[in-house]
């Protein structure tokens, strides 16, 4: 994608993004009420979207689905000048779930996933430690994860989404038993585009477009399957993105994070084992209005002690998806 695909989006581009953020697999009918746009210009201009790299959806097996795991979020320092080489070789492995470079203390934040206990992230890491260009590395385990948001663009557009269209609760978790080989293989063919129609899932695997559609209603409704909507931020105007390590008094830990997770522009929220501290990631429209956050909402909530800071630069990775524009932005358009 370059950045003139960017510098043309129209008002009602954002809005079709948005709603592809709200749910991915919604057919261009569906948004095109929700926006009230015709559905033939939702369509074309859709579809141009996603040819032009500015959104991507995929669609990845839940956390859960592979049984047990731990997280854990790794702080990188680097020797001068390899930062990106040493990125690129995080994204390379399956184990890295998100990746960015950013500013501060550090120069790339990467969380990863190990399968079973937390015990194994020694035999994981022996592979990713080693990477030339890696000068120190920090780990920290997630011990809970508040939120996790890919709808973070509805702050602009608030009046086209129905909150009631969210996932009920009450559903049970993902168990391993829920997906079988056949299950896994339409995700590994949604993972490249999960707006494939679900017949031309079929026509790959050889399956009944029957079959697919009522196993992917299956998945859905077992919470075996993330939609992941990826977009760039400044296609919706957004500035000022940023990691915040919040250190909390420790009898308020749950208290802050409730209060955190209100806030329609905090992407993703999580308890650390160091320092009784929440990782925070917020994404505003401008620097100023993560200012207006930091020193009018953030600095008086009660159990807050402090927090450090660390703005991110470019996102290589998010939800196991390796973004679609990461490579031009930091080498250039191909000349």
């Amino acid at each position: 994608m370059v950045s003139s695909a960017l510098d043309r989006l129209t008002e009602l581009d954002k809005r079709i993004v948005v709603a592809l953020q709200r749910d991915g697999r919604a057919s261009w009918r569906t948004i095109a009420d929700r926006i009230g746009a015709p559905v033939s210009t939702v369509s074309r201009r859709g579809q141009q979207l996603l040819i032009d790299g500015v959104v991507k959806v995929a669609a990845v097996p839940s956390l859960d689905a592979d049984g047990p795991h731990a997280q854990f979020l790794v702080r990188v320092n680097c020797r001068p000048g390899t930062h990106m080489a040493v990125a690129e070789a995080l994204v390379r492995n399956p184990v890295v779930r998100f990746c960015t470079v950013v500013t501060g203390s550090f120069d790339i934040i990467a969380e990863l996933v190990v399968r079973g206990p937390a015990t194994r992230y020694p035999q994981v890491v022996l592979d990713l430690q080693p990477i030339d260009g890696v000068e120190r590395w920090r780990s920290d385990l997630i011990m809970h994860v508040y939120k996790v948001s890919y709808d973070w663009g509805r702050q602009l557009f608030a009046d086209m989404i129905d909150d009631s269209a969210a996932d009920a609760d009450g559903a049970e978790d993902c168990e391993p038993d829920h997906l079988d080989d056949i299950d896994r293989r339409i995700l590994a063919v949604l993972k490249e585009d999960a707006r494939m129609p679900f017949q031309r899932v079929a026509d790959e695997l050889d399956l009944n477009e029957s079959s697919v559609r009522r196993r992917y209603d299956r998945m859905r409704a077992n919470r075996c399957v993330d939609i992941v909507t990826l977009v760039q931020s400044a296609a919706l105007g957004m500035e000022a993105e940023t990691f915040l390590t919040v250190t909390v008094e420790p009898s308020r830990m749950e208290e802050v994070a409730r209060a955190l997770a209100d806030y329609p522009f905090v992407r993703y929220l999580a308890a650390t084992l160091d320092q009784n501290s929440l990782l925070c990631e917020v994404i505003t429209t401008s620097v100023d209005e993560l200012y207006r956050f930091v020193t009018d909402s953030l600095a008086h909530l009660e159990g807050v002690r402090g927090w450090t800071a660390n703005m991110e630069l470019l996102f290589l990775k998010r939800g196991f998806i390796e973004t679609p524009w990461w490579r031009a932005q930091a080498h250039g358009p191909a000349v």
